[in-house]
């Protein structure tokens, strides 16, 4: 779906490299198109409690007098009293990356391929979401405590072509809906030189939906969302495809995970039956199959200030970086080809992740499908642990779930190749699997 019908020029904000050219001894230009910026406020590389990359700055440079209320919100200060009702157009917002003229900016966001790496394209996506979430609930009164917003999920993040980094790059989102306390958010990024077209949804290189939830500042309690009201008909199409989605999540929710159906498991008996062999009898073990435990990876890290958003805790893109970073390596190993970035399945935000927590990233490949050889489908999960050794604890705080499968010209460099099928070792492996092919299923009915 085009979301590109005629951003304002107000809503439109470049995107410059955070680093001053090696050639020269001048610094960026800031890229301030907000009138109410002032000559008195610090620079944005200097504010606290933000994640510093080239999107995160030229947001909050173009949005500095809606985020300045957020550094420090008034906590005696009475919350919102009148809902208001606003437009998507009221929230739209677009960013452009200049790749074709600014080098600095190009080689901070090339991967190895000459393309954008997605990890930080992650990053932006999460970091406009928020942008937008907060221009949609914003009353506009300093008299007022802001809420808290929070990312809750992803629901899909799907990549429709590859994105060069040698041309222009353009992302533009909205509110598509909301409910009582919850916004989703749809994004799609196309190449701008493209998106002059007569039909813009042919450019259209990746597409994503942000689900996020208002807390009260003070109480923590779910607050409510200003209203919405859709103006076109593809507005009102949004809103409609997403209030079906939202019903969907809490019938999901409210089924009985202990009524398993009997086809259920007979699935559950066929996937065991190979893991089986591989335990009691592994000599005789198929030699197209591998246990899923063998293909695990791990990473942890000490999170840091620097990572942290404008609410003190760790930015949602960054986990997402680090997860995808992961999940790619995984299934680099696992294919032994260069596997190549499909969609982000689903993200679930179970709990925050603070400054000083001890994250530990575990990843593994769930399943392959391999009906069409020259595509074969890796699915990869990556679960995020917030470890607490002196309480003997570990929490999950996120959970991803990737697709890849293998770069043409790689294919090309590997006679024979060879993509494993998975089997799980245990019952609960298998339940994992199951879980993720029935909701990949679900969503793809979805999509139809």
């Amino acid at each position: 779906m085009d979301l590109n019908s005629s951003p304002s020029s107000s809503n439109t904000i470049p995107v410059v490299s955070t680093f001053a050219s090696p050639f020269d001894g001048t610094s960026p230009p800031l890229n301030v198109t907000s009138s109410s910026s002032s000559s008195v406020r610090k620079p944005i590389s200097l504010w606290p409690g933000m994640y510093h990359s080239p999107v995160t700055d030229a947001l909050w440079e173009a949005r500095s007098n809606i985020f300045e209320r957020l550094l420090d919100p008034p906590k005696d200060a009475p919350p919102q009293s009148e809902l208001l009702t606003k437009t998507p157009s009221q929230s739209r917002t677009t960013i452009l990356y200049g790749f074709s003229s600014d080098y600095i900016l190009r080689e901070q966001y090339r991967d190895p391929w000459n393309e954008v790496r997605i990890g930080k394209l992650l990053e932006d996506l999460d970091a406009l979401a928020g942008t937008i979430s907060v221009k949609h609930c914003s009353d506009d009164d300093n008299s007022t405590r802001p809420l808290l917003l929070v990312t809750a999920s992803v629901d899909r993040i799907m990549l429709k072509r590859p994105i060069s980094v040698d041309i222009d790059l353009k992302i533009v989102g909205s509110v598509i809906w909301v409910g009582r306390s919850s916004i989703e958010i749809q994004l799609e990024v196309t190449h701008s030189t493209e998106a002059e077209g007569p039909d813009v949804s042919d450019s259209i290189a990746l597409t994503a939906n942000f689900i996020f939830v208002a807390r009260d500042s003070k109480t923590g309690k779910a607050a409510q969302v200003n209203r919405l009201s859709p103006e076109t008909e593809l507005e009102k199409f949004l809103f409609e495809g997403a209030e079906a989605r939202n019903k969907l999540r809490k019938m999901k929710k409210g089924e009985d995970i202990r009524q398993i159906e009997i086809g259920k498991v007979n699935r559950l008996e066929a996937l065991l039956s190979e893991g089986r062999i591989f335990c009691d009898m592994p000599a005789l073990a198929d030699r197209d199959s591998i246990l899923l435990r063998e293909t695990r990876l791990e990473n942890s890290l000490i999170c840091q200030p620097q990572q942290r958003n404008i609410h003190g805790r760790i930015f949602g893109g960054f986990l997402m970086h680090r997860a995808f970073e992961l999940a790619f390596s995984t299934a680099y190993a696992f294919a032994g080809l260069v596997p190549c970035f499909l969609e982000v399945d689903h993200v679930d935000f179970l709990r925050p992740v603070d400054v000083g927590d001890f994250l530990r990233f575990k990843s593994c490949v769930l399943y392959t499908e391999l009906e069409i050889p020259d595509q074969p489908l890796i699915y990869v999960e990556v679960v995020a642990h917030v470890t607490r050794p002196e309480l003997r604890s570990s929490e999950v705080s996120n959970t991803f779930y990737f697709t890849f499968t293998v770069r043409p010209e790689a294919k090309t460099t590997k006679n024979g190749m060879r993509i494993r099928n998975v089997v799980p070792a245990s019952e609960e492996e298998a339940h994992r699997i199951l879980e993720r092919m029935d909701a990949e299923a679900l969503q793809g009915g979805m999509s139809m």
